[in-house]
């Protein structure tokens, strides 16, 4: 059996530093031809497409990489990685084809009838989310580091999967 990733980017390119999750995605696909080149990876630049991520769900992924912009703690740019909880968004219920935040995307998921896989989140502290487009500087500074975070996880996660793997 391989493990199945799926490397999403989200996020509003016309909200400034919301914009985060795409650049890195697609900064990923360029990357794709040697450093995530497998066929049980994918990387998509789900936008504001949160109903398109919940039904890209349904189907059968070992975990899910969300890369997304976060609230910033007073330092623009600085990346985290962490898992996050499915315990905590059971109050959120329903479809909401207009929302893209992962509690949403995630209850969307389940009244399709599926449940959502072992989710990372490699986040940036944004700066600015006014309306314009690009990234401010640190956040575009954060973007490599975040690609390398990606790459990294993506192999630590293909390296633990059994030895049928082969990228």
């Amino acid at each position: 059996m391989t493990a199945r990733i799926l490397v999403a980017g989200i996020g509003n390119i016309f909200l400034g530093d919301d914009g985060f999750g795409s650049e890195v995605a697609r900064q990923l696909v360029v990357a794709a031809g040697t450093e995530i080149g497998c066929d049980d990876v994918r990387v998509v630049d789900y936008g504001i497409g949160g109903m398109h991520l919940a039904y890209d769900l349904l189907e059968e992924w070992d975990t899910l990489v969300l890369v997304d912009a976060i609230p910033s703690r007073g330092a623009p740019g600085t990346l985290h990685v962490f898992q996050a909880d499915h315990d905590s968004d059971c109050h959120a219920t329903g479809l909401d084809a207009h929302s893209m935040d992962p509690q949403t995307v995630f209850a969307s998921l389940r009244a399709l009838g599926g449940n959502p896989p072992y989710t990372v989140i490699v986040g940036c502290e944004a700066g600015s989310v006014e309306e314009h487009l690009g990234l401010s500087e640190p956040v575009a500074a954060a973007v490599p580091r975040a690609v390398g975070a990606v790459q990294r996880l993506v192999a630590a996660l293909l390296s633990s999967a059994p030895a049928e793997q082969e990228c």
